[in-house]
């Protein structure tokens, strides 16, 4: 229920401001508004408000403004001056842009206000990167803790608030085809030394699991100590306790929970799991356990699992930030969410990353379910992250949306005539037919997600 409202939450908010945008923009214009409609299909609600119709409709995945236009009925003499194919070049484009243009100012307002409430973060003290990836070549390790960031080349450092914000400056980074410098120490301040990452070998064209894995900061530093032992599991059977720190496997060293995790996992790739020889520290004192994990499927890949909780809880900090600087991390995390999502777009109409990107009304609903539950500051980031989508997704030049009236008018701009009837009426129904197949492969790729086909 609550994935249901928190869903409802934000469809409506993100179609009334872009909606609201062209009203207001329309309006300014000299337009006269017909209606204004959150939803599609048949009216649930309706009330005349002046002279503007303002309604509910049955399909809530968008909605329209409704102004006098001489295309879609006559129009009374006196009131040609507000018909909106009436107006000049400039104020049509400014009324259309009007709409995506809002989606991006909230999704301002949004990060800005999430991080002006604040969010517990996990601190940026790394677990161990993963094997091959850029982050172990560099030589980071376990528990090493990133301060600051900078272009290679420069000594512009910046500081790391968090785990998150280190992740997205290197996946920032590596989506840009740009090598990065990072400041690290030991957990306690020690040992300070400079890490280069050239991370413009990687060629990364999607911000993506893989992507992640290849940088290799993947979690946050977590101690290998045991929580939860489920009853009758393995771990259970083996007289592990929780409050065990495991010290080594079958003579490896243990040195944080990630790597625990993956000897856990890889004990189950090769058939059934064989026992697995523990040394743990119980009470200041060393024990040796045998353990045997059960052989698991997980979404078609065979893992080990012990059916306990393995890691400490990471640390984290509240990241909080003042009025100017929460307002100037909005604007710079709209502009890179913005050029992500163009780039994103871009390379997967000319096939150099996968359709698999496009995500449709499920995934958007559990993931607002999930940051709901998280608290208000992660709901608004997530608003912010649909905003953006939403505004960029509109300025797309396909016919049917915003961006491609803009089109029209560039056209209409550079040859000194509108579009033919016929040609709009043709390009309307082909933007049609692409907007459906969007919205179906996304509908698609919610579901495979959900079977774990993706």
């Amino acid at each position: 229920m609550n994935t249901l409202l928190a869903f409802l939450v934000t469809l409506g908010v993100l179609i009334v401001v872009h909606e609201w945008g062209h009203f207001r923009v329309a309006r300014a214009c000299g337009v006269k508004v017909l209606k204004f409609s959150i939803g599609f299909g048949p009216t649930l609600w309706k009330r005349q408000i002046g002279e503007t119709e303002w309604a509910i409709s049955a399909l809530p995945l968008g909605g329209f403004v409704r102004m006098l236009d001489e295309r879609e009925g006559p129009v009374a003499p006196q009131e040609l001056h507000r018909a909106f194919n009436r107006k000049t070049l400039l104020q049509r484009s400014a009324v259309v842009v009007a709409g995506p243009a809002a989606n991006l100012v909230l999704a301002v307002l949004l990060y800005a206000a999430s991080s002006w409430i604040g969010t517990q973060e996990p601190r940026a003290v790394i677990a161990s990167p993963a094997a091959g990836s850029v982050a172990e070549r560099a030589g980071l390790q376990a528990g090493q803790w990133v301060r600051r960031w900078s272009p290679a080349g420069s000594e512009q450092w910046q500081d790391i608030a968090s785990l998150t914000d280190l992740r997205w400056q290197l996946t920032r980074a590596a989506l840009d085809g740009r090598d990065l410098k990072l400041d690290v120490t030991g957990v306690g301040g020690s040992g300070r030394r400079e890490v280069a990452l050239p991370l413009s070998g990687l060629q990364a064209d999607e911000a993506d699991t893989e992507l992640v894995r290849r940088i290799g900061v993947v979690a946050p530093y977590s101690e290998p100590v045991l929580g939860d032992i489920k009853a009758g599991g393995p771990a259970d059977r083996a007289g592990l306790k929780a409050g065990d720190r495991v010290l080594r496997v079958d003579g490896q060293a243990v040195v944080d929970a990630t790597s625990l995790r993956a000897q856990i996992r890889a004990s189950g790739s090769r058939g059934d799991p064989l026992p697995q020889s523990w040394q743990i520290e119980r009470s200041g004192r060393t024990l040796a356990i045998e353990v045997r994990p059960v052989r698991l499927d997980d979404h078609g890949q065979t893992i080990g699992r012990i059916e306990a909780v393995v890691g400490s809880r990471p640390q984290m900090d509240l990241v909080r930030l003042g009025f100017a600087e929460g307002l100037q991390q909005g604007v710079e995390r709209t502009w890179d969410m913005s050029a992500m999502s163009l780039r994103m777009f871009g390379r997967m109409l000319v096939g150099e990353a996968s359709l698999k990107n496009l995500s449709g009304p499920l995934t958007i609903a559990d993931y607002a379910g999930q940051s709901a539950e998280l608290g208000l500051a992660y709901y608004l980031g997530f608003l912010a992250v649909v905003s953006v989508s939403l505004g960029v997704m509109n300025l797309l030049p396909l016919p049917m949306l915003d961006g491609g009236h803009l089109l029209y008018y560039l056209i209409e701009g550079a040859t000194g005539r509108p579009i033919s009837d016929l040609w709009t009426a043709r390009l309307q129904r082909g933007g049609f037919m692409v907007i459906l197949l969007m919205m179906s492969l996304a509908l698609y790729n919610d579901v495979a997600r959900y079977l774990g086909l993706h």
